[in-house]
């Protein structure tokens, strides 16, 4: 990839989501690393390496922008750290912040100690499989995300002993994210709030929630689709 090419992929990432820039520096830390690590395990697609700021940083910087006063959070299979080492550092220097990272791949669990240890990203690593992790972070966590990781069903069962004590479920959902929504709407258990990607018109950003409250901010351009 060439130079120019990087740095408007930077920049484009950074005019999409300017809460980004305050920890540029630290992402390009992140960006060192993971192009390092990438060549001995697969952390992301490497055909989105050329747009790693824009495909990666920005898409995963929604969570936080979406939901500015939650500290505490539980990202669910990380792997390089998408969205929520992103999240960690986002919320860096915020009293009591901590996002919990949980990843059943060693290595990738390495790679993102790593990244928190040289950005001092407020992260917690726990290596195991989601349900045996989660349930001992409920009582302890605000939000639950998750991106490119599971059908949304799936997510909500693994985070709903979170959103049944009034925590919030944030996943970041691609094309096909009508489908996945419509069995879980039909069976009401929660109230769900769809909200327009910044980095892909045709992608969503699907909130969960037991209820949500009129005290707690919610920031977004919520879609009406």
């Amino acid at each position: 990839m060439s130079r120019s090419a990087a740095q408007s992929d930077r920049e484009m990432a950074l005019d999409l989501c300017p809460i980004l820039r305050p920890v540029t520096a630290e992402l390009d830390i992140y960006e060192t690393l993971l192009r390092a690590w990438q060549k001995k395990i697969n952390l992301v697609s490497a055909q989105t390496l050329p747009s790693l700021w824009l495909r990666h940083f920005a898409d995963s910087a929604q969570i936080a922008a979406s939901f500015p006063d939650i500290l505490c959070w539980a990202d669910l299979g990380s792997g390089g750290g998408f969205p929520g080492m992103v999240t960690a550092l986002l919320l860096k220097g915020r009293e009591g912040a901590v996002v919990h990272l949980i990843e059943s791949d060693q290595r990738k669990a390495a790679f993102l100690r790593a990244v928190s240890r040289e950005t001092g990203a407020p992260a917690i690593v726990h290596v195991g499989r989601i349900e045996q992790e989660l349930p001992a972070l409920v009582g302890k966590i605000e939000g639950v995300s998750a991106r490119a990781l599971a059908p949304l069903p799936q997510l909500v069962a693994w985070s709903q002993e979170v959103l049944w004590k009034g925590g919030i479920g944030a996943f970041l959902k691609g094309e096909d994210w009508r489908n996945e929504l419509t069995s879980l709407e039909a069976e009401g258990s929660f109230q769900f709030r769809t909200i327009a990607s910044r980095t892909n018109s045709a992608a969503r950003l699907i909130a969960v929630a037991k209820e949500f409250r009129a005290d707690r901010q919610f920031s977004g351009q919520v879609s009406g689709d």
